[in-house]
């Protein structure tokens, strides 16, 4: 199986990040988690990304907050699909980093998931993986279910307490 990279731009987005690292694990994906910056480190998250394919990754996640330029930056060099995951790290409250992360030019592509949005960045990783393996496809219909099921039982909770 291959490997998702969970990059952040500093590690005050770490509380955010954790959430996609821990749905990850729970799947069963093998994960590597970075700090790299868009500005402060810009030759080292190239490289990370130049060689993320040969180093067993099937995807990346990219966290910032801010200018938020790492999906951006990370996503101009590897061909390997890139989730944007803006972080509320701002007085703008995360849309300055949605609006830079989800902006992209044509022949670029991030796909972006909602601000501080971790989890469903990492389940889209997983879905992606998932189209190669059937055992991970699996796994996602199960946890599928299980929102379902959790779902109803509070949707009972509340018919009981309120529509009697």
């Amino acid at each position: 199986m291959n490997k998702v990279a969970v990059i952040m731009g500093s590690d005050s987005d770490l509380p955010i990040v954790q959430k996609a690292i821990d749905t990850l694990r729970g799947f069963g994906v093998p994960v590597e988690a970075h700090v790299f910056s868009a500005h402060r480190t810009p030759e080292q998250a190239r490289a990370f990304a130049r060689a993320a394919r040969e180093n067993g990754f099937g995807a990346i996640l990219a966290a910032a907050g801010k200018a938020a330029h790492l999906a951006g930056a990370i996503a101009a060099n590897t061909t390997l699909p890139v989730i944007g995951i803006p972080v509320s790290a701002s007085t703008l409250d995360g849309i300055d980093a949605l609006l830079s992360t989800v902006q992209m030019p044509s022949g670029i592509p991030v796909a972006t998931v909602a601000i501080d949005g971790a989890v469903n960045a990492a389940l889209l990783a997983v879905e992606i993986l998932a189209v190669s393996d059937p055992a991970l496809a699996a796994a996602l219909e199960a946890r599928r279910r299980a929102d379902t099921e959790k779902t109803l039982e509070k949707n009972a909770a509340v018919e009981a307490a309120f529509n009697a």
